[in-house]
């Protein structure tokens, strides 16, 4: 298995402790979306009622640091030789649609 998106430098959360606290999280939103609903269908105004969010996400989403360090400068990996290639055989389909579509 590839081992380029570990560290060795810290040890990282049990995988079912990560899992467990997700599901948990989920749930709680879950929770309070269906009580946004029942208060909206007992004739609160939807701008009048607090709208839950994300209280956890894992350390991955938001560690702005470990982004910086693993991001490549200037990398435009979709430039590659065969994009203009691929562009032309577009476009000739594009062609041949509509020259079957003038014809028919």
């Amino acid at each position: 298995m590839s081992q380029r998106h570990r560290s060795h430098d810290v040890a990282p959360p049990p995988r079912m402790d990560l899992r467990a606290h997700a599901h948990n999280e989920r749930h709680r939103i879950n929770s309070e979306l269906h009580a946004v609903a029942a208060q909206v269908s007992s004739g609160y105004a939807p701008d009048e009622v607090h709208e839950p969010g994300r209280a956890w996400v894992p350390t991955h989403h938001h560690d702005a640091e470990r982004g910086r360090a693993k991001r490549t400068p200037n990398l435009k990996h979709w430039k590659v030789k065969a994009w203009k290639r691929r562009s032309a055989v577009r476009r000739q389909k594009a062609q041949a649609f509509r020259l079957i579509a003038e014809q028919a």
